[in-house]
């Protein structure tokens, strides 16, 4: 096992630790609030792994950030990694040609896309920060990255609520 995989198994399993209690409450509140349609608080996705592998996404049926917290079952089973190039579907135009030389990491629960901007990046910037990702990455970007990870997501959300309502702001 690389050392990758192997920080990938022990990250993976120690947040779903930590999480668990988060992850029954998202499931729970998701349940709760009947906005799974067919019962399902879980929505699925065929993506193309390592080497081209499908396998079935697992997120929540939410819109926040915690619709990815089942992810980390898939990094645990080795389908994902906890930093990547963004899974994408199989037919997808970036897993053919020059892009399908991203298929050969796991696709990441985060990844250079994720703390550059995600879907404010034009899509070719996006392929580009996980080609070079997939040709020079190494523990220390992966760790670069993963400490990037939160600090750019708690931007993106507050950045989206009204400034009479971010979070430390008083009126």
């Amino acid at each position: 096992m690389t050392a990758k995989r192997t920080f990938d198994v022990l990250g993976g399993l120690a947040l779903l630790v930590a999480l668990s209690p988060v992850l029954a409450a998202v499931a729970l509140s998701v349940a709760i609030g009947g906005t799974a349609p067919g019962g399902s608080v879980l929505r699925r996705r065929t993506v193309a792994g390592l080497g081209g592998r499908t396998f079935t996404m697992l997120t929540f049926r939410t819109k926040s950030p915690l619709a990815a917290l089942p992810l980390l079952l898939h990094v645990v089973a080795g389908q994902m990694s906890l930093v990547g190039p963004c899974p994408l579907a199989p037919a997808h135009r970036e897993c053919t040609g020059e892009g399908r030389r991203r298929l050969s990491v796991r696709p990441g629960l985060t990844g250079p896309w994720q703390i550059s901007g995600r879907s404010e990046l034009p899509w070719e910037e996006r392929e580009l920060l996980d080609l070079h990702y997939v040709d020079h990455h190494w523990l220390g970007m992966d760790l670069t990255i993963l400490a990037r990870t939160l600090p750019a997501v708690r931007r993106r959300r507050a950045a989206r609520l009204p400034e009479r309502v971010r979070p430390g702001r008083f009126a």
